[in-house]
Parts: structure tokens; sequence; C-alpha cells
């Protein structure tokens, strides 16, 4: 029985390659969400995307901040809405679009969490095609809106009467 010679593949500086967060998500879904699917099943990543929103309410309302959350399923968007404490507004763009970044590490902010490992919000960001983020605290507001975790537009910090 006679082996082939196989071709040795090449290995080196070329073949490595550094990804940034966005990348990362979109082109390992399975890793952060398990399955994308499209929906029809209930292990589906779209699920998954919702429980990671909806964790971080429950969390509020375990340190008792929380009152209420809205759920709304419209034109294939989902909106989650909380009435906890906001995220503090200097810091919106980053808890939702950097990585490993979060108040859950070793923060009296949080001291009891469902989830603890800052890449959820993340994961939502990058694999949605549209995320908009609006923190209301403390009588004012900011909102980020991205596109598959790209920052498209930050709004300026406003007054606001929403709570």
């Amino acid at each position: 029985m006679a082996t082939e010679k196989q071709t040795p593949v090449q290995y080196n500086e070329d073949s490595i390659k550094s990804l940034d967060w966005r990348e990362h998500i979109r082109l390992r879904p399975g890793m952060y969400i398990g399955k994308l699917g499209d929906g029809s099943a209930a292990d589906d990543g779209i699920y998954v995307l919702v429980k990671e929103v909806i964790d971080n309410s429950i969390d509020e309302f375990n340190m008792g901040a929380g009152r209420q959350v809205e759920l709304t399923i419209e034109n294939k968007a989902v909106t989650i809405r909380d009435y906890g404490r906001g995220i503090p507004l200097g810091k919106v763009v980053d808890v939702v679009s950097k990585i490993n970044t979060g108040a859950k590490y070793d923060s009296q902010a949080f001291q009891k969490s469902v989830g603890l490992n800052g890449v959820g919000t993340k994961a939502v960001n990058a694999l949605s095609a549209s995320f908009v983020v609006t923190s209301y605290r403390d009588g004012r507001a900011k909102k980020a809106e991205f596109e598959r975790g790209v920052l498209v537009k930050e709004h300026k910090e406003s007054a606001t009467t929403e709570a």
C-alpha cells in the first residue's frame, strides 16, 4: 500500500489573526449564545440574547432597585425597558461595547447577580442588526446607537423626566 505525501501546510506569522470583540462574536456566535437559529426553536440564539438583557433587569430587582420590566416585540424588533438605577451615564457606551467591562466583578453595586462575565450585552450588541441603549439616571439621559456592534451615533447627555 503506497502512502501519498501531503504537501505541508504553511504555519507562520501570517497564519495568526487577531480579531476585535465584534468580529470574534460574529464569527463564533456559538461560543456566546449556542446556535443562531431563526427563532423557531426554543434554544435558538435570539432567546439567549433576550435573556441576557432580561438578566440585567432581574439583577436590578435583586438589588432592590427595579420597579418594572417592559418587553415589547414588534416588527421583529425586541425592546426591553427596565426601571432600575440606570447605567452610569459616562459608561453607557463602554458597558455594551467593550468586552469584559461591567460592575459585577468586585463591586458592591451588584451583591446578587444572575450574570457575571461582562459579555452579555456585548454579545447582544454585536449580533444585533440594530442595537440602541438608553440610560436614565438622576434626571439625565444618555443614548447610543449601534449596528452589528459598531457605534453609529452617540447622543449627548440630556435632561429628562424619565426615571
